[in-house]
């Protein structure tokens, strides 16, 4: 297996470009990394680079790599009078050509512009077969280290041209605007990749013989289904890093006819109906998930019937100890639902509605979470912990084998035994005074 370039990774890129140490001062070689046997170096000198078309063979005509460079110390020069945008997260990246106020040539002839025009066309192809042609776009924008701003770069994706667009900027130094194009690109997500590009599949794409099929075969998996499904698909395959944080559906759930597939279904049936007594099994089991991560918790209160204002059962997380401690309140929403039904955004936004500044949620179901439930918590940073069907079974277990010889009715039993005297209208804050 060849070298791979993982997203956020920093190279060093000498000017000597010489291909052999793999490390130089303590950081990868960018020349080592990208590596081909038998092919020219591949190069980031200018802002735009463009890798020459094959002449030969199946691959004729095809062109291997654009590699993009930005330069943010520059940005707002003469030389580079525009700032590039890059959103990481959210997958954009706004990229302005290299037209400038001093050129004579027309706006799309610069050497730059030409091949992101050329590759626009063919990223907005109809068939699958146009876009196996298509050129990948890699992205890297200068950073510093140690003190230099220059012979660092970093790795920031692969991309896939959304829009084209001219626009008139100004430059500064002659005091005169000049048209130039920008270009708005989507980030590819390549989380099942463990966010890297192989470099084997770029060196396959500059080998003249292999044709433009074979090469998808070292493709990233979104680029594999963008090629097959085009910019229809790109909502989602875009890099979203809240996405990396998002539980499918599936995996939420037992496996049919497991051990724990049965346990959460009778779960349900002893709780369908039994709005309290539910309660009362979610708040144990969140007190239990909160201690397991090293925290001190302490449970509440069940909050009465009717009238709850979005919360069924209030907790204190302690946070530190002394003058140094603080505690947290934990409102916890308990709902008892069919194991193959999900609880959405709008669910989970009444519990957040509630929650004030310092306090925190915990939703528990025998459910699954929509996964845009998830996207959007994550995506505006709700402080809400999640705990699923499967989740909640399996510290279910968890407890019965703790402190109940394994026996799971006898551990729901315990939970609920003295439910009564634990329900009460008292306001959440109160929990800071116990």
């Amino acid at each position: 297996m060849g070298e791979h370039l993982r997203v956020g990774e920093v190279f060093r890129y000498a000017s000597g470009k010489d291909p052999k140490p793999a490390v130089i001062e303590g950081f990868r070689n960018f020349h080592h990394a990208t590596y081909t046997p038998q092919a020219k170096r591949a190069l980031l000198e200018s802002g735009i680079n463009g890798m020459a078309r094959l002449v030969k063979g199946a691959g004729s005509g095809r062109r291997p790599l654009v590699l993009i460079r930005s330069s943010p110390w520059k940005a707002g020069s003469e030389q580079t009078p525009w700032h590039d945008v890059f959103d990481m997260d959210n997958g954009h990246v706004r990229y302005f050509g290299d037209h400038k106020a001093a050129l004579a040539v027309a706006p799309g002839a610069t050497t730059g512009n030409a091949v992101l025009l050329e590759a626009f066309s063919a990223h907005q192809a109809h068939t699958s077969e146009e876009r196996a042609r298509a050129v990948p776009l890699m992205l890297f924008r200068s950073v510093s280290r140690n003190g230099k701003p220059k012979g660092h770069v970093e790795f920031c994706g692969l991309g896939v041209l959304e829009r084209a667009e001219r626009l008139v900027q100004w430059s500064g130094h002659e005091r005169s605007t000049f048209v130039n194009y920008v270009y708005d690109v989507a980030l590819l997500d390549l989380t099942p990749e463990n966010d890297e590009v192989s470099w084997d599949w770029i060196s396959r794409r500059r080998d003249a013989d292999a044709a433009d099929d074979e090469t998808l075969e070292l493709a990233p998996r979104s680029w594999r289904e963008w090629v097959k499904h085009g910019n229809s698909a790109l909502p989602r395959l875009r890099r979203r890093v809240a996405r990396a944080r998002v539980t499918k559906v599936k995996d939420q759930r037992p496996s049919q006819g497991s051990a724990n597939a049965a346990d959460l279904e009778k779960v349900y049936k002893r709780f369908d109906g039994r709005k309290h007594d539910f309660e009362a099994l979610a708040s144990a089991v969140a007190a239990r998930v909160l201690r397991g991560s090293g925290h001190s918790y302490v449970e509440g209160w069940l909050t009465r019937r009717s009238g709850d204002g979005g919360a069924d059962f209030v907790g204190r997380l302690d946070l530190g100890s002394g003058l140094a401690g603080t505690g947290l309140v934990v409102l916890g929403q308990a709902k008892c639902i069919k194991p193959d039904s999900l609880v959405s955004a709008e669910q989970i936004a009444r519990v957040v509605a509630r929650l004030r500044r310092g306090w925190i949620g915990v939703y528990v179901t025998t459910g699954a979470f929509s996964e845009p439930a998830q996207l959007e918590m994550v995506e505006d940073q709700y402080p809400v912990v999640l705990i699923n069907g499967l989740d909640l079974v399996r510290e279910l277990r968890q407890m019965a084998r703790d402190d109940h010889g394994g026996d799971l009715e006898t551990c729901v039993e315990y939970i609920l035994g003295g439910t009564d005297t634990i329900v009460t209208n008292r306001r959440p804050e109160e929990i800071l005074l116990q």
